[in-house]
């Protein structure tokens, strides 16, 4: 599309969503007929030049946040009320929840880690335009796939950034790779060593908790595994990742070579950052949840109330 063309767009949509005006009014302000500024209208929405949220009420367990507080000592935890609602409605309002810890969080000069996956981008989605032209966003691995280009780590470090005003830097490697030296010699590129560095300094990083489950899988989903090599690795004790780190039920990290390298940011370094969030729901989730909260991967939590639950009758 032209420019010529987006600027006719926003005209027409600042009108009519800004100033209130009735598409009669805007028609008869531009001289054209109302079918074609109700026409104009629906192109804006189609290609993006207007953006459409709609804040639904966001009930939360504050039992359940208490009880995830005392059993696993998080620095933060929200829960959503999802009763009734299906997986993508509830991965919506889950991230509009995270959305909101993440704007109380942010700060003028706050470095943000970021992984990836569609979590994130219903965060992403949810979060207002801010003035924080100091805040920096980092991608904390590598990229995914170049599936869907809108979960992806670059993709949502634009848009993460375009929301807060700020700067992002991202990291051209892939999430996984199959071999290790591979992976130490990417480690061994002063462009991602820089990045990698940046990430190590954030004080927030935001992240999806990937699960074995073939429905949910990143891995699968990304076109790292199929379908028959994610259940050996399931097979293999494993129930979820961060960041790409596997583990198992008891928190245990485990590597397995048919998972992939991880290219990102260690164990250690996620252990170390000022806060860790990470955002997951759904009852198929919770074993996924529980060791990544074991494991120490993660410090704040913003879950639905299935999954809380479930994590914390198995954590007993």
């Amino acid at each position: 599309m032209d420019t010529s063309r987006d600027e006719m767009l926003a005209q027409v949509a600042s009108l009519y969503y800004e100033d209130g005006l009735t598409q009669q009014e805007i028609s008869q302000t531009l001289g054209y007929s109302r079918s074609s500024i109700s026409r104009l209208l629906s192109e804006a929405r189609r290609e993006g030049v207007v953006e459409i949220h709609v804040h639904h009420p966001l009930e939360r367990s504050f039992a359940l946040e208490q009880h995830l507080h005392g059993q696993f000592g998080l620095k933060e935890a929200r829960v959503l009320q999802s009763s009734g609602l299906t997986y993508p409605q509830m991965l919506r309002r889950l991230g509009s929840l995270a959305a909101r810890l993440l704007e109380a969080q942010i700060r003028e000069r706050s470095i943000l880690g970021i992984s990836w996956g569609t979590a994130l981008f219903e965060v992403a989605s949810a979060l207002p335009i801010m003035h924080c032209p100091g805040v920096s966003v980092v991608q904390i691995i590598g990229s995914a796939t170049s599936r869907d280009h809108l979960v992806d780590g670059p993709g949502l470090a634009r848009a993460f950034a375009r929301q807060f005003g700020g700067q992002y830097y991202t990291l051209p490697a892939p999430w996984l790779v199959e071999d290790k030296a591979i992976r130490d010699a990417l480690l061994q590129d002063r462009r991602m060593r820089e990045v990698l560095e940046l990430a190590r300094q954030a004080d927030i990083a935001l992240v999806g908790i990937g699960t074995v489950e073939p429905a949910l899988s990143s891995m699968l989903r990304a076109g790292y595994l199929d379908e028959t090599q994610l259940r050996e690795v399931q097979a293999s004790g494993a129930v979820g990742d961060v960041c790409g780190l596997q583990f198992d039920r008891q928190g245990e990290l485990l590597e397995i070579p048919l998972a992939g390298y991880a290219f990102g940011v260690d164990a250690a370094t996620l252990r170390s950052l000022p806060l860790v969030i990470g955002v997951a729901g759904g009852a198929p989730k919770a074993p996924a949840v529980l060791g990544a909260l074991r494991a120490g991967l993660i410090s704040a939590l913003v879950t639905d109330d299935a999954a809380a639950e479930a994590v914390l009758r198995e954590a007993g």
